[in-house]
């Protein structure tokens, strides 16, 4: 099963700390895939150079930048992760060569992605996240596996091994977290 780390400058302050933060994760969680997501800080594209370049130190798999697809194609990351609002910027995406995740939280928002062609999405939230609504479940996560054909990743409330099993048992193809990661 693939894990997948959802940056937060929650946990960073600066580009000292950032690249403290994120060499911790990959040397003691080792994520497959990453995504720079960094929605109050003031030197983005800055800290997502530097994200993308620790990434590739070691070896991630697949390196995402959220939301900003002109940047990520810059920075020569190998895909963008696209808000639930930005439907419509997926075939672009995808003619510029990135790897496609976006956000669902709706078996039609799934099954849209899946018709757009994005290569992967999460839904979420699976478990209780804090400010982030009513959990979705099990149920409903197997319902969204078994009806689409494209890689799944489970998101929300996932913070250690039982929810990782969980998530298993359902089919997911990963998990994808911000607090497993710095746990």
């Amino acid at each position: 099963m693939k894990s997948y780390l959802i940056t937060d400058p929650e946990y960073y302050n600066d580009i000292t700390s950032f690249t403290d933060y994120l060499t911790d994760i990959y040397q003691n969680k080792k994520p497959s895939f990453a995504v720079f997501r960094d929605k109050t800080g003031k030197n983005f594209e800055e800290t997502a150079k530097n994200f993308v370049t620790i990434s590739k130190y070691f070896s991630i798999e697949k390196i995402l930048i959220n939301k900003d697809i002109k940047l990520a194609k810059k920075l020569g990351a190998d895909g963008v992760h696209l808000t639930s609002s930005q439907f419509d910027k997926i075939v672009f995406a995808k003619k510029l060569g990135l790897f496609v995740i976006i956000s669902t939280h709706t078996l039609k928002e799934a099954l849209l992605a899946q018709r757009l062609k994005a290569d992967a999405i999460t839904y979420s939230p699976v478990f209780y996240t804090p400010n982030k609504g009513k959990p979705k479940g099990e149920k409903k996560l197997k319902e969204v596996i078994k009806s689409i054909d494209i890689k799944c990743f489970a998101l929300g409330g996932i913070t250690g091994q039982k929810e990782i099993e969980i998530c298993k048992k359902c089919g997911c193809y990963g998990f994808a977290s911000i607090r497993y990661f710095v746990n």
